[in-house]
Parts: structure tokens; sequence; C-alpha cells
């Protein structure tokens, strides 16, 4: 497994295993302590595991935490997905950047999202499940969401959207959460 910078997130970094392929198909590694902890990071931080199963077209985001944050390890564990970061630390010097990134259950790269950072993701395929292992407790009341199609962001989803959840739907964009922010 190699560890790599995400040059337009400062931060973050995505983790490539090494599959071993034969006739039944491979095995790889998905997370291994010591690579994360070689490039700063702190493997027994992450608390909670979660998954998410989509289909094709739903969009999940973009979503973040107030207070102290998140940061996640996001895996497309089976499937295809086009994920998008937005870096919203504002003393960072890759602050409203935006990364995307095609994740999927055939290299099982993980992405890891600094605290600070929102986060969505589109399915790609009929079925796509998207694995995190987060850093913190859930807390529902620390929520907060961006709209997906936030013009400001001009994120460039592939497919058109089949399904998203109300509270997606409903999202303000980006300006009125930043200024919410920063009362």
């Amino acid at each position: 497994m190699k560890a790599t910078e995400v040059p337009a997130i400062l931060g973050a970094y995505l983790f490539e295993p090494t599959p071993y392929a034969d006739e039944r198909g491979f095995f790889c590694r998905t997370f291994d302590a010591d690579v994360v902890r070689s490039v700063g990071l702190d493997p027994d931080a992450f608390i909670q595991d979660s998954l998410s199963r989509s289909v094709r077209g739903v969009v999940r985001g973009l979503h973040l935490r107030s207070g102290a944050g998140e940061a996640k390890l996001v895996r497309c564990s089976y499937g295809k997905v086009f994920d998008v970061v937005v870096d919203l630390r504002q003393d960072s010097p890759t602050y409203r950047n935006v990364a995307v990134f095609e994740l999927s259950g055939d290299t099982q790269v993980t992405l890891y999202i600094p605290a600070g950072c929102a986060h969505g993701f589109q399915a790609l395929t009929e079925t796509a499940d998207t694995s995190y292992r987060i850093d913190r407790p859930h807390d529902p009341a620390e929520d907060v969401t961006i709209a997906f199609d936030d013009p400001e962001l001009a994120i460039p989803w592939p497919l058109p959207v089949t399904s998203m959840s109300q509270r997606d739907r409903e999202a303000p964009s980006l300006a009125e959460v930043l200024k919410h922010k920063e009362k």
C-alpha cells in the first residue's frame, strides 16, 4: 500500500492498495496502520465505521461537521463513485479548492479527508457501496450540508441526479453556510 498526497487539498491523501489477483479474484489490504502513521496520521483516531449503499445517479452530500469537524477515510468497496472534497478550512492554503476522484471497488483506493472539508459523491454504477471510517462519534446537531449544485463550486457531476435526501435537496449555498459560520 502506498500513500499519495492530494495536491488540491492540503492534508488529504490517497491510500492505494496493492491487490494480489489470481483466478479466484483478488485480495488486498484496505487499511494499514503503519502506512497511515507514515503520513503523520494517527490510525487509532478512527473510532467508527459506516457503510452506505447507493443506486446509480444518487448524490449524497455535500456534508461536513461543525465544531472540531470530522476527519474520514472513504472507500468505494463495491461499484464506482464520483467523489468530491471541498476544502472549507479558512486558514488552509487550499481553502475553497475542489478535488474530484473516481473511487472504485476494483481499485479499493481509500481517500483521507481532513476535518473541515466538505464531502459528497455520486454513484456511477447500479449499486455502489461506500465505506467510511471517521474519527469522532456522530452528533446530528453538528451536521452541515451545502448544495451539491452550488454554482460557486461548479462541481462537474457526471450523471443526472436520480435521487437524494430531502436534507441534501434543501441544502443552502456555500455562501449561506459560510455567512452563518462567521456569526
